[in-house]
């Protein structure tokens, strides 16, 4: 059965465009116009991934995020048409995982959708249950508890845990987390790779400002703590 994509945007062209494109790769295509339209058909018609305008009337996608986020965890890429990375950052804050800019070749953004939709089809099937102190990831039910209560992950922070949490002490790359997280045909991860560590820490960190968990190793990148 053919994945379906969600594509929101208040430009009657660029949905056009997307959602030719996108069916003739095979995708099934839903479009809105605006977040609060988008929120309606999300609701009744579950996508498997969302492309996300920031600048609509209604609803901007923000908002949509914001609402979105606490009912569903189904993978976003934000479509932005300026090139300051501040708007990206914020929608990554809010729980998007990934983002592109405006104009963007079709190409690119396909091999986007792929490997996010693919990282969340992968997921659910692993075995391992992972545990760290107050930390309990479980792969097969793709959850999170801390100290006993559920965190809600977004797709990107959850394999970046899980990725940290299988080989505590081991220091990762940037270079490396890009690769392992992202898979063939990825790009973008690199320049918000630190944006997804801050909101990581942010859920499961007993203080964010000085990490237990997920250390920073200066210069190099990123590895999990061992715990006593």
């Amino acid at each position: 059965m053919a994945e379906t994509i969600l594509v929101v945007d208040d430009q009657t062209n660029i949905r056009r465009l997307l959602e030719e494109y996108l069916t003739e790769q095979g995708f099934r295509v839903l479009t809105a116009g605006d977040g609060q339209t988008a929120l309606y058909m999300a609701r009744h018609d579950p996508p498997d991934l969302v492309l996300l305008d920031i600048m609509m009337p209604k609803m901007d996608g923000y908002q949509f995020l914001r609402v979105f986020r606490q009912e569903r965890q189904i993978p976003v890429i934000i479509i932005t048409a300026r090139d300051d990375e501040t708007d990206a950052v914020l929608g990554l804050d809010l729980g998007a995982d990934d983002y592109v800019t405006k104009p963007f070749r079709m190409r690119e953004l396909t091999a986007r959708v792929r490997a996010v939709l693919r990282r969340a089809r992968e997921a659910p099937q692993k075995q391992e249950v992972l545990r760290a102190g107050g930390i309990v990831l479980d792969e097969r039910a793709h959850m999170v508890t801390v100290d006993g209560k559920e965190t809600a992950l977004t797709p990107i922070e959850f394999d970046l845990l899980a990725t940290l949490m299988r080989s505590p002490g081991r220091v990762y790359s940037r270079a490396e987390l890009v690769d392992i997280l992202a898979g063939s045909g990825f790009a973008g991860l690199d320049t918000t790779l630190n944006v997804h560590i801050r909101n990581l820490r942010l859920k499961v960190e007993p203080d964010p400002a000085s990490p237990r968990y997920i250390e920073t190793v200066f210069g190099v990148g990123y590895r999990f703590q061992k715990q006593p």
